[in-house]
C-alpha cells in the first residue's frame, strides 16, 4: 500500500472572475463568468493527490460559514480524509478572488480567514494522523509557525517534507532546511534569492539561484517553469523536466498539480525522474481546464497524456 500523503495548508473559496484582459488601475471593466469553486493551495493539493490515487489526509482549518460544508465536502468526495479539518467559529473560511484573462494567465487576492488563525496549538491536534505520514505537503498560505511545526513533525517521524513557498514571500533557513524538496516557481524563487529576473527566467538562472537554496540547507529544489518545464537541482547533479506542449485555459492551481503528482509518484515507489515526468503532465492537464480543483486531472489521464502528448 502507498505511503499516507498529509497535506497541512488552506483551503479557500475562490471566486473566479472570467475577464479578457485584466483592468488597470481605476478602470471598470465587464466580465465573462463568475463562480465559486473549491480551492486553497493545501486543499488544490490534497485533492489532486487523491484524484491521483493517492492516500491523503487534509490537516487546516475553515471558518463558521456557508463555505465551510462546501469545501470540507469537494475533498472528502474525491476520498481525502478530512477529519482533521478544524472549525474556527471566530472566523470566516478563506477567500480568493481570482481574475483569470482570455489567455489563461491569473491575478489572485487572498483573505486568510480561518487560514490565518490556523496556529500551532491547532495543529498539533492532528498530531497523530502526521505521525502516520510518508509524505507531508507544505505551502504558505498558513502562519509560518505553523508550517515549521508541522515539518518538524514529519521530519521527526521519517517523512518526506515537500514545501511548496507560495505564495512568494522570503522564509527562514530553518524551514529551508527542513524540507525535503522545495518547488518554487520563477516568482518565488526570486522572492526567496532576493533576486529579480527578466520575462523568463532561463535554466542556467534557476540552476545558479536553485544552489543559492542548496547554500542555505536545502537538500533539493525544484523550480517550476511554466512552459519551460521544470529542473530539478540537487549538490549532486541537476535534471531538467520539458513541458508537455499544451494550449493553456487557465494556468490556475498547476504548481499545486505538480506538487501533488510527484508526491503520489513517490508514494508509488516510482523513481524521482519517473515523478518528475509524471508531475509535468499533471500540471499540464490542469491548466487545459478552468478553476484549481476541478481542473486536477485523473491518474488515468496523466498516464494517457505521458503515453501520446496531444497535438498543439
Amino acid at each position: 500500500m502507498a505511503s499516507r500523503i498529509v497535506v497541512v495548508g488552506s483551503l479557500n473559496a475562490d471566486f473566479v472572475l472570467g475577464v479578457e484582459r485584466f483592468p488597470t488601475p481605476g478602470e471598470t471593466i465587464a466580465g465573462r463568468e463568475f463562480a465559486v469553486i473549491p480551492g486553497g493551495k493545501g486543499a488544490n493539493q490534497a485533492y489532486a493527490a487523491a484524484r491521483l490515487g493517492g492516500r491523503v489526509s487534509m490537516v487546516g482549518q475553515v471558518g463558521d460559514d456557508v463555505h465551510a460544508e462546501l469545501l470540507k465536502r469537494n475533498l472528502a468526495e474525491v476520498g481525502v480524509d478530512v477529519a482533521h479539518v478544524e472549525i474556527d467559529e471566530s472566523a470566516s473560511s478563506g477567500i480568493a478572488v481570482i481574475t483569470v484573462d482570455a489567455q489563461g494567465q491569473n491575478q489572485i487576492v487572498l483573505i486568510a480567514g480561518a487560514n490565518g488563525t490556523f496556529d500551532v496549538e491547532e495543529l498539533m491536534k492532528s498530531e497523530e494522523v502526521m505521525a502516520q505520514a510518508g509524505f507531508v505537503l507544505l505551502q504558505l498560505e498558513i502562519p509560518l509557525p505553523t508550517v515549521e511545526r508541522a515539518a518538524r513533525i514529519g521530519k521527526a517521524n521519517g517523512a518526506l517534507v515537500i514545501l511548496d513557498p507560495a505564495p512568494a514571500r522570503r522564509i527562514s533557513d530553518e524551514l529551508l532546511a527542513l524540507a525535503d524538496y522545495v518547488t518554487p516557481n520563477e516568482t518565488e524563487l526570486a522572492a526567496l534569492t532576493d533576486s529579480s529576473f527578466g520575462e523568463h527566467l532561463v535554466a542556467r538562472d534557476a540552476e545558479a539561484k536553485a544552489r543559492e537554496l542548496l547554500s542555505r540547507g536545502v537538500r533539493k529544489v525544484i523550480v517550476k517553469m511554466g512552459a519551460q518545464g521544470a529542473l530539478l537541482v540537487s549538490a549532486e547533479e541537476s535534471q531538467s523536466w520539458p513541458a508537455v506542449p499544451v494550449t493553456p485555459v487557465d494556468t490556475t492551481a498547476a504548481g499545486d498539480a505538480f506538487n501533488a503528482a510527484f508526491a503520489v509518484a513517490l508514494a508509488d515507489g516510482r523513481a524521482e525522474t519517473e515523478a518528475g515526468r509524471f508531475a509535468t503532465a499533471a500540471a499540464a492537464l490542469s491548466v487545459m481546464r478552468r478553476g484549481a480543483q476541478p481542473s486536477m486531472p485523473t491518474r488515468g489521464e496523466v498516464e494517457s497524456l505521458m503515453t501520446t502528448p496531444p497535438r498543439v
